[in-house]
């Protein structure tokens, strides 16, 4: 089970190295060059790189989150499932869940429209909801990727708040998990707000961490 155990906890640093590096790449650089872009240069990109890159995209997501849910069972094992890794992967599986059940759904209209017009024919008048709705789901991942690190690796190094096992009720995990829970709903139903930008949400994010760590750690 050691053995088991490290190969899961190894497969989920190399798959979430890849699946939250390419988040940052969409978020801080492609989104960018897409908004500066010609007409021709975004059909380009939508139909020969944008595909590749969502492919290994949402299935470094899938493992990361199958490799997490190996090592969640390990630490709940263990006795040692706190409030920290509770927090921090609850808001992994919203992130993978955004990916399978938003933005990918999402993309895919996008991708299959530009294909449309590089055939000669036109774009789907959905496209552009279907990017702002992906989009939004992106910005929230973004947003969420700092703290859910945070909270990853403070659960081995400096544990906050009490055992989950020992306080269900404890305040700091209930008022957190209201405040990731209503951040997703945001996700689904709500608006980019402050996180439009790339400044905006890598401040957003960092200010998130501050509060959820705040609330976990005072309350």
């Amino acid at each position: 089970m050691e053995v088991v155990e490290y190969l899961a906890r190894w497969g989920h640093y190399v798959f979430g190295i890849t699946w939250i590096g390419l988040l940052y790449y969409f978020n801080l650089i492609q989104g960018g060059y897409m908004a500066a872009a010609s007409n021709e240069a975004k059909v380009d990109a939508f139909t020969k790189l944008v595909p590749n890159a969502l492919w290994y995209f949402r299935w470094g997501a899938m493992l990361t989150f199958l490799t997490g849910l190996v090592l969640l069972e390990a630490v709940w094992r263990s006795g040692r499932l706190g409030i920290d890794i509770t927090v921090g992967a609850t808001m992994g599986t919203l992130m993978f869940l955004n990916v399978w059940l938003i933005i990918w759904p999402n993309q895919k209209i996008v991708i299959a429209s530009n294909e449309a017009v590089a055939a000669g024919g036109e774009a789907d008048p959905g496209q552009a909801g279907a990017a702002a709705t992906a989009l939004l789901a992106s910005r929230t991942n973004t947003l969420f990727s700092l703290p859910m690190l945070f909270f990853m690796g403070s659960s081995f190094h400096f544990q906050q708040g009490p055992g989950l096992l020992d306080n269900l009720s404890a305040p700091g995990l209930i008022v957190a998990m209201i405040i990731v829970l209503a951040l997703e709903a945001n996700a689904i139903w709500g608006k980019l707000s402050v996180i439009t930008t790339v400044k905006g949400v890598i401040h957003s994010s960092l200010i998130l961490t501050a509060v959820l760590w705040a609330v976990v750690a005072l309350l």
